[in-house]
């Protein structure tokens, strides 16, 4: 039973909001068409989704570098598809890829209607493991911008969700207390268990209807947040 009101709503960006599988696919069909026209989009997509996933979560720990996820990611797609292509090449890939992602802005059905909703209640923020120029580029051509009052970065904060620093930080910009605030995200790990290990209330949005606690607050479409706030 909650005992303090909500003020502050923070959200994850990607795979919460920002439909990163989706729009990753179109820029890899787009990069491929040029290319790498052999290339079955969807076959490799099958295979960098979770490949992606796992990098990153090695990434949120430290365990690799920038580079290292952003070659790792393409090389281990590519070698699950038996498909032979240099390192150069790779490199070129994976710098296109940054650069025309975040031109391809589908967001989660019901986003704008949610975060409408929550903005005449509460202050929204943003806290996101991504690249910064990456991240503020999908958050402004997505049209997200001005439903938000804060954004912070994990390489503005110098750690990564479930960090604890980086949500200390978040709440700090937002002149926000932990009793008062509450995260949503994808990432059980990272945002959820991140945030109440923390001490912030915590949703996890979970498209995919996978089976968590039933301490945990879930949703499985963005609208469904209206429940809880």
């Amino acid at each position: 039973m909650r005992t303090h009101p909500i003020n502050h709503v923070f959200f994850d960006l990607d795979h919460t909001l920002w439909d990163f599988d989706k729009n990753s696919s179109l820029a890899f069909e787009k990069i491929f068409s040029i290319s790498h026209p052999t290339i079955e989009i969807a076959s490799f997509i099958k295979e960098y989704i979770p490949i992606n996933q796992s990098c990153w979560k090695l990434f949120q720990y430290n365990k690799i570098t920038q580079e290292e996820l952003r070659y790792n990611r393409l090389k281990f797609s590519f070698d699950a598809l038996s498909y032979s292509i240099t390192d150069d090449e790779i490199e070129y890939i994976s710098e296109k890829y940054i650069e025309i992602l975040p031109d391809h802005n589908h967001l989660f059905d019901g986003t704008f209607e949610i975060l409408e909703y929550l903005q005449s209640k509460y202050t929204l923020h943003i806290i996101t493991n991504g690249f910064a120029e990456v991240q503020s580029r999908k958050i402004n051509n997505a049209l997200l911008a001005p439903f938000f009052a804060t954004i912070t970065n994990s390489e503005i904060a110098g750690v990564k969700k479930p960090n604890p620093i980086i949500f200390e930080y978040a709440l700090n910009l937002a002149n926000a207390k932990k009793e008062n605030s509450v995260m949503i995200g994808d990432s059980l790990d990272a945002d959820v268990q991140g945030a109440l290990d923390f001490g912030l209330d915590a949703i996890f949005f979970g498209e995919s209807n996978a089976a968590v606690s039933s301490t945990i607050k879930q949703v499985n479409h963005l609208l469904e947040i209206k429940k809880y706030l």
